[in-house]
């Protein structure tokens, strides 16, 4: 018998393989639960992250010639504003239906400066040691 001949007959003798054995299986109920379950966390997160960060989805950015100078509730829906245009404070009136002008304040109001947000970073090392 020849060397070819030989090939033949063992190449034909081998078990046949499946077709597609070797792919990749499809992911079963609980890997596309999985997912789903990391696709709206990021959806959830990144939401939470455009409503803490101001102006993020409006394009809008804090003015220097426009800012709340204070706010007081005086019912439900309706507040008394002190806001600065520029140099100039107004006492305003916001209620659910419009805006009025009630006073311009003749000297503006002294600011209290805004409470500085501690470090993220050293709270948290303090409450690690406290807890240790």
């Amino acid at each position: 018998m020849s060397m070819h001949a030989f090939a033949l007959l063992a190449t034909a003798a081998a078990p046949a393989q499946k077709i597609g054995q070797h792919a990749p299986s499809t992911p079963g109920i609980g890997g596309a639960l999985v997912g789903l379950i990391l696709v709206l966390g990021l959806i959830l997160g990144m939401a939470w992250l455009l409503k803490r960060m101001p102006g993020a989805g409006l394009g809008i950015r804090p003015s220097d010639q426009l800012r709340v100078v204070s706010m007081l509730s005086v019912g439900t829906k309706e507040r008394v504003m002190v806001i600065e245009v520029g140099k100039q404070q107004l006492l305003i009136g916001v209620t659910a239906g419009g805006i009025t002008a009630l006073h311009t304040l003749p000297e503006p109001l002294v600011v209290a400066p805004a409470p500085t947000m501690p470090n993220f970073a050293e709270l948290l090392a303090k409450r690690l040691r406290r807890e240790s």
